[in-house]
C-alpha cells in the first residue's frame, strides 16, 4: 500500500465521497450535520403532536417542518445525482426511507382535501421515518444489521424451540388449571405461557393450584435463560463483525454496499471494480496499480 496523488476528481465523485463515505473530514461533517437535522426534525414532529404546544407555536413548527423537508429534499436529489444508477438507489431500502422522509409533507400540501380526513394523521406520523435515516450515517447500525443477518438462522431455530416450549407448557396448564381458573382454552393457556416466559406477566390469568404455581415458577426461571440466548448469539456475531474487518465506510459505486477494506480492488458483493479509497490522509491504492478513474 502507498499514498499517491491523483488527478483532480469529478464533482460527482467528490460529492459521492462526501455523501456516501465518512472517512474524510468533509464526509464526517456531512454525516454529523444530517444526524443533527434528523433528530431535530423528529423532535419537531413530536412537539407538533402536543395540542398545547401546537396552539402556541404552530407557525414556528410549520416553518421548521418545511425547512427540514426542503433540506432533506435537496439531500435526496444530491444522492440521486452522484450515484451511477439513480433508479437502483431510489429502489434501495435507504432510498425508499429518504423518499418517505419528505413525501408526507408534500402530500398534505398538494392535496388539501386530505386534511378533512382523520386518517391524514398517518401522513404526519410517516415523518417519524426520518429517524430510520440514522442507520445510514452511524457505522454501528450497519454492523448490528450484518450481525443480525448472520445470526438469523440460529435465532429462527431458537424461536421455533421457544414456540414448542410455550405450546407444551400452555397445554399442560390448560389440563392442570382448567377453565374454572381462567385457562379457558389452549390458545389462552399458550398466551399465558408466552407472557410468563417473557417475564411480562400481565396478571389477567394466574394459576390457582399448587401444581400450577410450580409450573409457573419453572416458566419464570426458564424465561431468564430464554432472554439471554438470542442476546448471546447476536453479541457473538457483533464481535465477529468488529474483529473481521477494518472499520471503513468505503462504498461500491455499483451496488452501494459499504465496509470494503482499504486494499480491496473489487466489490465483495457484485464484483465491480472499486475506485481508489479516499481518507483524510489522501488517496490509497494497491502497489503497482494505477488509480481507477471515475466514470
Amino acid at each position: 500500500m502507498k499514498l499517491q496523488e491523483g488527478p483532480p476528481e469529478s464533482w460527482r465523485l467528490r460529492l459521492y465521497t462526501i455523501i456516501f463515505e465518512a472517512d474524510t473530514r468533509a464526509g464526517r461533517a456531512f454525516d454529523l450535520a444530517l444526524v443533527g437535522l434528523i433528530v431535530a426534525s423528529v423532535i419537531v414532529v413530536m412537539l407538533d403532536s402536543i395540542a398545547s404546544v401546537r396552539a402556541r407555536h404552530g407557525t414556528v413548527l410549520t416553518t421548521l417542518e418545511w425547512m427540514f423537508t426542503l433540506l432533506f429534499t435537496a439531500e435526496y436529489i444530491a444522492r440521486l445525482s452522484c450515484v451511477r444508477h439513480p433508479l437502483r438507489y431510489a429502489r434501495s431500502p435507504y432510498g425508499i426511507i429518504d423518499l418517505i422522509a419528505v413525501l408526507p409533507t408534500y402530500l398534505a400540501f398538494l392535496v388539501p382535501g386530505l386534511q378533512a380526513l382523520i386518517d391524514v394523521r398517518v401522513l404526519r406520523l410517516l415523518r417519524l421515518f426520518r429517524i430510520l435515516k440514522l442507520g445510514a450515517y452511524v457505522a454501528e447500525f450497519g454492523m448490528l444489521g450484518r450481525a443480525l443477518a448472520a445470526s438469523r438462522r440460529k435465532i429462527l431455530v431458537f424461536m421455533f424451540f421457544v414456540m414448542m416450549v410455550v405450546t407444551i407448557m400452555g397445554t399442560l396448564m390448560y389440563v392442570v388449571e382448567g377453565p374454572d381458573n381462567g385457562f379457558t382454552s389452549i390458545p389462552v393457556s399458550v398466551y399465558w405461557a408466552i407472557t410468563t416466559m417473557t417475564t411480562v406477566g400481565f396478571g389477567d390469568i394466574t394459576p390457582k393450584t399448587d401444581l400450577g404455581r410450580v409450573i409457573a415458577s419453572a416458566m419464570m426461571l426458564l424465561g431468564w435463560g430464554t432472554l439471554a440466548v438470542p442476546t448471546g448469539i447476536v453479541s457473538a456475531e457483533f464481535t465477529a463483525q468488529r474483529m473481521g474487518r477494518a472499520p471503513t465506510t468505503r462504498t461500491c459505486h455499483e451496488c452501494l454496499s459499504e465496509g470494503h477494506l482499504p486494499s480491496a480492488r473489487f466489490c465483495r458483493n457484485c464484483g465491480a471494480r472499486l475506485p481508489a479509497w479516499q481518507s483524510d490522509e489522501g488517496l490509497w491504492k494497491p502497489e503497482g496499480e494505477d488509480r481507477a478513474e471515475p466514470s
